[in-house]
């Protein structure tokens, strides 16, 4: 792998917080990754999700704070599953061994697709506690590529990277939105043929959000201004389906705001998670709590629950 120049942290998070194998299928092929960083007494944490282009450790600006600050998270990358009930089916095992009942579930773009159809496929016995949902989508048809999904596993990797790499931001960029996505190209990279088909039969299949099975989970939507694979229909379509849900909105960050725009994705994480502090569902050692200090930083990003204009 080369160079990675978007921060320092990466090379320190490697290799101070170790990557776990775990399979929990009856196929030892299925492997998920992951990093579970931060206190194991807590039995709430948050799991990161990937999008189709990310591995475990494109979220290890988030593992280096939040756990920094006393939380529990984990970043994780699936395995090989090439349909959703396939996933959430393999997804609630992993939380099995982990002896995990409940979680938040942060997912970016295909990893927040993913936690809505886990949220829905476990709503009689809820293992979600809340969403964040970043850059995601609702409804797999957006994409316009329903009836070329089943044939991804066909394809050659080059051809499956070069899809993928068309949904990324071109022309001027500013140096961390660059960084980022240098840095999202070279974890594409690393992805083997099945991974990335798997990952877009999944991103483009047809399915949607039934929001009536996981109204009562208490969700944050954020999103950013600036260019993504977003299209704005697609993000209306979030804000009808979650009409109560919180909003985070960030003027640029891409596709990637958590890689390029860290510090601000790391504090509306906080403040999502401040709900539940004080409660068995909490993500965060209650003696590193300090609400005052969090709502000081609350009031100086002037966050709000209503959209703005961009």
């Amino acid at each position: 792998m080369g160079e990675i120049k978007i921060s320092p942290d990466y090379n320190w998070f490697r290799s101070t917080v170790p990557l776990k194998k775990i399979i929990v299928d009856d196929d030892d092929s299925k492997v998920w990754s992951l990093y579970d960083a931060g206190p194991r007494s807590i039995r709430c944490p948050l799991i990161f999700l990937p999008p189709v282009s990310g591995t475990a450790d494109v979220f290890f600006q988030q593992v280096l704070a939040l756990t920094g600050w006393g939380y529990r998270v984990i970043a994780l990358q699936y395995p090989v599953y090439w349909d959703h009930l396939e996933f959430c089916d393999g997804f609630r095992k992993l939380l099995d061994h982990l002896q995990l009942d409940k979680v938040h579930l942060f997912g970016a773009s295909l990893g927040g697709f993913l936690a809505q159809k886990f949220a829905e496929y476990t709503h009689k016995s809820p293992r979600v506690q809340s969403l964040i949902l970043c850059n995601s989508f609702s409804d797999t048809s957006i994409f316009n590529q329903t009836w070329t999904a089943n044939s991804f596993w066909l394809l050659p990797a080059f051809m499956l990277k070069k899809i993928v790499l068309g949904n990324f931001a071109s022309g001027p960029l500013d140096p961390e939105m660059a960084d980022g996505i240098d840095f999202m190209v070279d974890r594409l990279e690393s992805l083997g043929q099945s991974e990335l088909a798997s990952r877009l039969t999944l991103n483009c299949q047809n399915s949607y959000v039934e929001p009536h099975k996981i109204r009562d989970i208490p969700v944050t939507i954020m999103d950013v201004f600036d260019q993504s694979a977003l299209s704005t229909e697609a993000k209306e379509e979030m804000y009808k389906l979650y009409p109560n849900a919180r909003r985070a909105h960030l003027k640029t960050g891409g596709n990637f705001p958590y890689l390029c725009r860290s510090a601000e994705v790391n504090l509306y994480i906080q403040i999502h998670l401040l709900q539940f502090h004080g409660t068995r569902y909490a993500a965060i050692d209650p003696s590193m709590v300090s609400a005052e200090e969090l709502e000081v930083q609350k009031i100086s990003l002037h966050t709000s629950d209503e959209p703005e204009e961009p």
